[in-house]
């Protein structure tokens, strides 16, 4: 992309600049500190050049908007045709209490549903299992049934609103009372558009919010795919979600390569389900966790997007342009919020949020203040999304597209980052992938030891946090806590045991029986979950069958 003449009287420059201007500079006033880093503790540079990306080639690493490789974003027009879509993460206590933020958040300019679920519901039971005791509520909705899943979208016109559901081992089941809800209210699974999370390998890496065996859960995630091609072409059926490796611990590299391996792996199992490549992949979609370095954020989803298209072109392939599509949601890094002198969360997340939308983000996600606290209030959310608005209507940002590309910071850092993917992937094939690093505990100590490195590095005073080992007050404003229902917990509860008594158990009983066949054999298993939630099966009575078939996951300790 540069004359080689120019590039040597370059180097001779800065050659001369430092051992000139610079010294000068630095005799009288020293840097700051020795090493600079990224979040992830790689290295910076003092000054980028040509010289940093001398090999780049434009039409090869970067390209037009919306075309191959697609590293300057998807969408030709990037922001300046449609923003990205603002949805606002919410789910707390019952699904009534849910519904109500739900269509306050909708009144405010929330473009999309994003559905939180509490503990018990992300690990199959139902609201009154033992297992579930003291969790009702607590990190997101309870839904234990069709009847809840009617009541947390009561109102909301179901043709017309993307949702997406954070859920992942209990996924299809989820989904199914999703699917049973929309119908009831007359619109067809065809019309439906959303995202279910569905990602169960970083649930073995990073989350740990799994059920069954990898290959049994990889089955069903494959049964989710399948159906989807089949019957809901608006519908994204997995959401590859780099989003809580990160939160687990994770560098910014260590985020990309693993949830890629994972995208990849993904679509290995749904080739071997017999699906062509271009029958699925349009309907993948990515989510990605935006941390505090605000360039290294950026570099890191404009290499994943390059990194996706080359793999399922040259990889895999495809043929269909939107197959090599690298569409993803974002969401500020939540592991970044302090409960120490709440309101700077505020300024943390406007940054992350102006990573995400310059990164070329398809949706968003900007956490409130008050999380490390407790779920967001009602004042703390709404400034969560209007910090969104700021940026949108008022900083520029969205006037062009891919406003840094061609900076020789930020291409540096992307090439930077991309190789160290790469060098990753080599390493989880040569272990003989995905299921065998998992296994043997590859990622996990991965995170581990990065997390430990990160802490390391904050304990020793290398890394500063505002108002932890920074700036630290002892005062500091009190701000208003989200109170839920007391009573929400006896009303669910209340709710569930009527509804054990008034459905048709028999209906119920042949539905999970048709459910257990369909399980132990290799019949796509939707159409049952379908089917059971439709009796109003619960949620754990579901899961029940599904873990006399396939078995409980335990992990194995990694020394």
């Amino acid at each position: 992309m540069f004359d080689k003449h120019a590039l040597d009287d370059l180097a001779r420059a800065r050659a001369a600049w430092e051992s000139s201007t610079l010294k000068t500079t630095l005799d009288k006033m020293p840097e700051r500190r020795r090493t600079f880093m990224t979040q992830s503790s790689v290295p910076i540079e003092r000054l980028y050049t040509p010289l940093d990306v001398a090999d780049m080639d434009y039409q090869r690493d970067l390209g037009m908007p919306g075309e191959y490789p697609f590293t300057r974003g998807v969408h030709a027009s990037g922001h300046r045709g449609k923003l990205w879509t603002m949805r606002m993460f919410a789910g707390f206590g019952t699904a009534e209490e849910t519904n109500a933020r739900y269509k306050y958040l909708l009144e405010q300019g929330n473009m999309g549903l994003s559905v939180a679920f509490d503990l018990a519901t992300l690990m199959g039971y139902d609201t009154d299992a033992p297992e579930a005791m003291g969790e009702f509520g607590k990190c997101g909705v309870a839904v234990s049934s069709l009847l809840d899943m009617e009541l947390l979208m009561h109102g909301i016109p179901l043709g017309e609103v993307s949702t997406s559901m954070t859920i992942n081992s209990p996924a299809p089941i989820i989904w199914a009372f999703y699917i049973a809800a929309a119908e009831k209210q007359g619109v067809p699974m065809a019309a439906l558009r959303g995202t279910l999370q569905n990602d169960i390998l970083k649930e073995y890496i990073a989350q740990k919010e799994f059920i069954f065996p990898p290959h049994p859960s990889m089955r069903l995630v494959v049964d989710t795919m399948e159906f989807g091609t089949r019957h809901m072409p608006q519908w994204n059926t997995i959401s590859i979600s780099g989003y809580h490796i990160r939160e687990a611990g994770s560098t910014a590299v260590q985020e990309l390569a693993f949830t890629l391996a994972d995208g990849l792996e993904y679509v290995r199992w749904g080739i071997a389900r017999g699906m062509s490549v271009d029958e699925f992949a349009p309907r993948l979609s990515f989510f990605f966790n935006v941390h505090n370095d605000f360039f290294e954020e950026i570099a890191k989803l404009r290499a994943a997007r390059r990194i996706w298209a080359r793999e399922m072109r040259e990889t895999f392939g495809a043929k269909d342009p939107r197959s090599w599509l690298m569409r993803f949601h974002c969401q500020t890094a939540g592991v970044s919020l302090t409960a120490q002198q709440p309101e700077v969360n505020l300024v943390r997340v406007a940054v992350q949020a102006l990573a995400a939308v310059m990164g070329g983000a398809q949706s968003l996600h900007t956490n409130s203040m008050d999380e490390a606290l407790a779920l967001p209030s009602e004042h703390a959310v709404t400034l969560a999304l209007r910090t969104q608005q700021v940026i949108a209507e008022e900083t520029g940002v969205a006037n062009t597209i891919d406003p840094l590309g061609g900076s020789y910071f930020v291409e540096a850092l992307t090439n930077q980052t991309e190789q160290a993917v790469y060098d990753y992937f080599r390493r989880i094939e040569e272990m003989g992938g995905v299921l065998p690093a998992i296994e043997n505990g590859f990622f996990q100590t991965e995170i581990a030891d990065a997390s430990y490195r990160h802490q390391k590095e904050v304990d020793s005073d290398d890394r500063t946090i505002i108002g932890v080992n920074g700036y630290v007050t002892e005062n500091y404003p009190a701000i208003p806590i989200l109170e839920m229902d007391p009573k929400g917990y006896e009303r669910q509860v209340a709710r569930l045991n009527k509804l054990r008594m008034e459905r048709d158990n028999e209906k119920v009983a042949a539905a999970l029986n048709a459910l257990r066949t369909a399980c132990q054999g290799n019949e796509n298993t939707m159409p049952h979950l379908i089917e059971a939630a439709k009796a109003y099966a619960t949620l754990g009575e579901i899961t029940q069958v599904m873990r006399e078939v396939f078995g409980v996951y335990q992990e194995p300790a990694f020394i």
